[in-house]
This record gives C-alpha cells, sequence and structure tokens, in this order.
C-alpha cells in the first residue's frame, strides 16, 4: 500500500484531478466516493501503488480521508 498527500484540484463523477504535493505532479483519482470532496481538499490517499505511465498518471483509490486543516470548512460543495 502506498500513500499520497495530495489538494484537490477538480472533481468529476467517479474522479479525482489532485496535485501530488511529493511528486509535484497533477494525478488523477478514480473512486467511486469522488463527490464526496472538495476542490481545495487537502487528502490523503491509499492506493496499490500500480500507476499508470500516462500524462496525467492515473490511480485506482482504496481509500481517502479528509486531512483537516486549521481552521473549520464553511458550507458545502456544489
Amino acid at each position: 500500500m502506498v500513500t499520497m498527500r495530495a489538494s484537490v484540484l477538480s472533481v468529476q463523477n467517479d474522479r479525482l484531478v489532485v496535485y501530488d504535493h511529493e511528486m509535484s505532479q497533477e494525478v488523477i483519482v478514480h473512486t467511486p466516493q469522488a463527490r464526496r470532496f472538495c476542490v481545495g481538499d487537502y487528502i490523503l490517499i491509499h492506493y496499490s501503488g500500480a500507476m499508470t505511465a500516462s500524462i496525467p498518471p492515473q490511480i485506482s483509490a482504496t481509500s481517502i480521508s479528509v486531512i483537516p486543516r486549521c481552521r473549520p470548512r464553511r458550507g458545502f460543495c456544489r
């Protein structure tokens, strides 16, 4: 299992586009729970380690959780 810390750039039906802070690159994350997240969320992604060689690379998440920020989140995503 591999862990990625990333920021959400885009939310789509079954995938997220994120910025992987360690590798300094965008990554597409396939997950059926994509709509639970908001643009700007800082998240922790667990995945098998398999990543496509495409641009941007793609992974399938086994779990994703939001990393809390210092200030409370206001409102809801659209």
